[in-house]
């Protein structure tokens, strides 16, 4: 074509290669738009993910508000509404721009000519799976999108003509998300509690040199402000940071290009689809970060239980002159907040929850020992309950102490000591219960697949062969708790390095020993496509790859199957921070 005379037959054949070499540089290749078909599925699924999350932790408030009552439980009461108002201030904030975001998904299929109107779960024809409600999303199944390479209609509602400075849906998107970053910190970090009040004052930070320096930023913005930085410093900086997106960028040696038009110029349909489906991901983990602060707020705020009541356990049986060692506690307790216990007209501070006390008994009858424990909530008021314990003295009479208390675990060695006083030999028998001798303790384990089993004790006489029946004690049987999970050194929630390996299980406050082996695990990170899946207690040298991909304040979602030792196969989903 490039010298010579051309017949008209040459020229219009060199015309029509030239139109085809421009039409295939322009068409999107099947395997580059199937990859993004397979993004957005699995960025959907994270985000209902999320949506399932979140809404746990707001549940899990409601019903502490519909099972707390009475007017020694008023102030716990009060702060559980507190919180739910800050929760549903959250939800509003996220569903608003979900829904928002959900509208223009629905906009850039119609103009594209897609069908939006027919919903019907799970056919491989139909785009629309199910409808959004709240904070959750509309499933879509862009394998049903004829249009998947469209380009110009996603160019043209959401950048414009220019992608410098986008217009329309792109410009509204880019301004609300700005704006419920802001709103979200704000509903987080601004409230009251007792006389103290907290509130943050939001600035628009969009122009960073790294991740260093926007937390730099970041943290002088909430430094200006009154926020609570004991508590709340660490979690509004990192959902403002998952939330902050650098406004302008250099882009094939353009520079100042908006990230709307960074993001979204010539972005094909199933792309442009995607990236809107990334930014509800963002969303909704920050609501997921959010919520669950919140919540942690009350779990460990005035007491982590319904109920306040002294309890004080120790030997029920003494002969004259002995001591005796008698534990004073709290039902449940805060280690960094110690309780004050009274006996006798003195009073001192526990430790590890607890008051031990040791007095001498009497030569006979009985002796009841009494006094009170009290403990100071977040607000510092004191909450104050009497305690009471009765030692019987000479009085032949058998005991059962449990160290993990009055419950039988399903599928566990749960150790149990029994004493005969006045007896010299000492007999267990179980019901819905087996025994086993394991030095000066028995091993039990529960047979029974009801809700309760008892244990008898006996004295026997060695000497007369006498065997007396001493009592007969009822257990509640319970399936194991679920254990607490770390990765590396940081615990659900926290801050982990990208080159940890190690993921485990175990009871952090508990004296429960028992063991948990993790069968398998899946990792995600909000900011990667695909997660990576492996086996045992160890990442794979994959998934370490994939962390050292991530930026700091990457949320890391772990999805583990792992077992104890009652064999029962049990699902977690847990988050990190990177």
């Amino acid at each position: 074509m490039a010298g010579g005379k051309e017949t008209p037959r040459q020229k219009m054949i060199g015309m029509m290669y030239l139109v085809l070499t421009a039409l295939l540089a322009l068409n999107v290749s099947k395997t580059i738009l199937d990859a993004f078909v397979a993004i957005e599925e699995n960025t959907q699924k994270s985000n209902v993910m999320q949506v399932d999350r979140g809404s746990e932790f707001v549940s899990d408030i409601s019903n502490e508000i519909a099972s707390t009552r009475g007017k020694e439980n008023a102030q716990k009461l009060h702060k559980l509404k507190k919180v739910m108002k800050q929760m549903k201030q959250v939800d509003q904030l996220s569903a608003s721009l979900i829904q928002e975001i959900d509208r223009v998904k629905l906009e850039l299929l119609r103009e594209s000519g897609e069908e939006t109107t027919i919903i019907k779960p799970e056919d491989k024809e139909t785009i629309i799976w199910e409808k959004g409600k709240d904070c959750r999303p509309i499933r879509m199944n862009l394998m049903a999108v004829q249009a998947k390479d469209q380009y110009d209609i996603p160019m043209h509602i959401l950048v414009g003509d220019d992608i410098k400075n986008p217009t329309g849906k792109g410009k509204m998107i880019w301004e609300h998300y700005n704006n419920f970053r802001s709103k979200l910190i704000h509903a987080v970090g601004t409230y009251k509690e007792g006389k103290n009040s907290y509130s943050v004052n939001p600035k628009e930070i969009n122009s960073f040199k790294d991740n260093k320096d926007l937390k730099r930023q970041v943290a002088q913005m909430l430094r200006s402000s009154h926020v609570n930085m004991r508590d709340d410093e660490e979690i509004l900086s990192s959902i403002y940071m998952n939330l902050t997106k650098q406004e302008r960028v250099t882009q094939n040696d353009i520079e100042g290009v908006h990230w709307i038009g960074q993001t979204f110029d010539h972005s094909p349909l199933v792309a442009a689809l995607a990236s809107l489906s990334s930014m509800q991901q963002d969303i909704l983990s920050a609501r997921s970060l959010a919520l669950a602060h919140l919540k942690s707020k009350v779990s460990t705020g005035e007491y982590s239980f319904n109920s306040i009541v002294g309890l004080a356990y120790g030997p029920e049986i003494a002969n004259s002159g002995d001591e005796v060692e008698l534990n004073v506690m709290m039902a449940a307790f805060d280690s960094d907040n110690q309780p004050t216990v009274t006996y006798n007209g003195s009073s001192f501070l526990g430790s590890e929850g607890k008051g031990i006390i040791r007095t001498k008994v009497g030569s006979s009858g009985e002796m009841v020992l009494k006094g009170t424990i009290s403990i100071k909530n977040k607000s510092g008021q004191v909450k104050m309950e009497d305690w009471t314990h009765t030692v019987k003295i000479m009085k032949p009479q058998g005991t059962i102490s449990l160290p993990q208390l009055n419950v039988l675990y399903k599928g566990y060695n749960n150790r149990v000591e029994g004493v005969a006083s006045g007896y010299d030999q000492t007999i267990l028998e179980g019901n819905g219960v087996s025994l086993s001798k394991d030095g000066n303790q028995h091993i039990a384990k529960v047979t029974t697949s009801g809700k309760t089993a008892t244990i008898d004790i006996y004295g026997v006489n060695s000497v007369s062969k006498k065997k007396v029946k001493l009592g007969s004690f009822p257990f509640r049987v319970m399936i194991l708790p679920n254990p607490d999970f770390f990765f590396g050194a940081a615990e659900e929630g926290g801050k982990i390095s990208p080159l940890e390996k190690n993921l485990f299980s175990r009871y952090k406050n508990s004296p429960l020993d028992a063991k948990f082996t993790i069968l398998n695990w899946e990792l995600s990170l909000s900011s990667a496509p695909k997660p990576e899946k492996g086996k045992g207690n160890h990442l794979s040298d994959d998934a370490t790859r994939l962390l050292r991909q991530g930026k700091s304040g990457t949320i890391v979602n772990i999805k583990m199957d792992y077992v104890g030792p009652d064999q029962i196969v049990r699902k977690k989903l847990a988050s990190f921070v990177l």
